[in-house]
């Protein structure tokens, strides 16, 4: 359930009715908003009575929250979250860019691209250490080596960086180098990482599973919320539909919908979507049409020889090309870019 709190009560009186709270078996998330102090009463008690939370002092109201998903639910927060890293806002009034290589293959590849992606406007570099492929023989990345180059570009040219963690042992391997964590589509449903996860303090970039709901992909961020990371970002990814046409199906409207659903901000990535170069600049223009907070692109400078995904690389002259269509979009919807 949902206590509501005088934003102007004593902090001690705040306590008491978080403590009230506890002994009757909640566990409490406290969320302050520029109006009121909401806190979240997790506990499954369906008989509970809310009228004892109701009467005490400096309670506005009590509601219970009928979505299976508590924290990430707008009616535990109505206001956006928005996810500070460094000195980068996501989830504000402007359109975040995500840029980068699907992986890091060397010192002098990713210093390239880094210095592309930052001279273009983005403000975040992506890319890959450890990679979860789909063949055993392809490519799987550099490890820890690839965490320090990737560290090292992102510091030489003033960006924050991304990258995936796939397995619970790399966790504090990687929180020493990455500034936002990404979890993949494949381990949307891996509750031990997202677990793990929500005890970190950082960032973690979730990515709708290729079959799943809306409400499951809300269900994963329960999991690093429950655990007391605030920080969420969910990423639209596409889905796997009967169309083969294209990678997958670029669910545009998902960024609408739980927008709906969530003060979570919303990520897009068309390149994992669509999965053909010359198709993600039109998709990536929808996105940002519809909304999106962010928009990860992959880019490459020379994408017939990348180790990974390189047919869905955009080149750096095209990646420029949609940073200039991006802004013209931003202006239309009113946001910074």
């Amino acid at each position: 359930m949902v206590v509501v709190v005088d934003k102007n009560l004593p902090q001690e009186r705040v306590e008491k009715i978080i403590a009230e709270l506890n002994r009757y078996g909640f566990d409490v998330h406290k969320s302050t908003g520029e109006k009121y102090i909401i806190l979240g009463a997790l506990g499954v008690q369906p008989g509970f009575d809310i009228r004892k939370i109701k009467m005490l002092e400096g309670v506005v109201d009590v509601f219970r929250i009928t979505e299976p998903y508590k924290l990430a639910s707008r009616r535990f927060k109505d206001e956006k979250t928005i996810i500070k890293v460094n000195d980068i806002e996501i989830g504000g009034d402007e359109i975040i860019i995500i840029a980068g290589p699907c992986a890091v293959e060397n010192e002098n590849q990713i210093m390239k691209l880094a210095e592309v992606v930052k001279n273009n406007g983005a403000k975040i570099l992506r890319g890959g250490a450890f990679k979860p492929r789909t063949s055993p023989y392809s490519f799987q990345g550099l490890g820890e080596e690839g965490l320090k180059l990737l560290r090292q570009a992102g510091d030489s040219f003033g960006l924050s960086v991304i990258t995936e963690i796939i397995e619970l042992s790399h966790f504090e391997l990687i929180e020493k180098y990455t500034d936002i964590f990404q979890v993949g589509s494949r381990n949307m449903y891996n509750y031990p990482l997202l677990k793990i996860l929500g005890t970190s303090r950082k960032p973690v970039m979730l990515k709708r599973g290729m079959s799943a709901t809306i409400d499951e992909w809300l269900m994963s961020a329960e999991y690093i919320l429950s655990g007391g990371n605030p920080n969420v970002i969910l990423c639209e990814r596409g889905i796997r539909t009967f169309d083969t046409s294209l990678r997958n199906t670029f669910d545009i409207s998902a960024i609408v919908s739980v927008k709906d659903k969530t003060h979570l901000p919303v990520c897009a990535d068309p390149s994992h979507a669509i999965g053909y170069r010359d198709k993600i600049i039109p998709m990536a223009r929808a996105a940002v049409a519809a909304g999106t907070d962010a928009l990860m692109i992959e880019v490459h400078h020379d994408p017939d020889n990348a180790l990974s995904d390189g047919p869905q690389a955009l080149l750096p002259e095209q990646f420029s090309e949609l940073m200039k269509q991006i802004k013209e979009i931003a202006k239309v919807i009113e946001k910074k870019f």
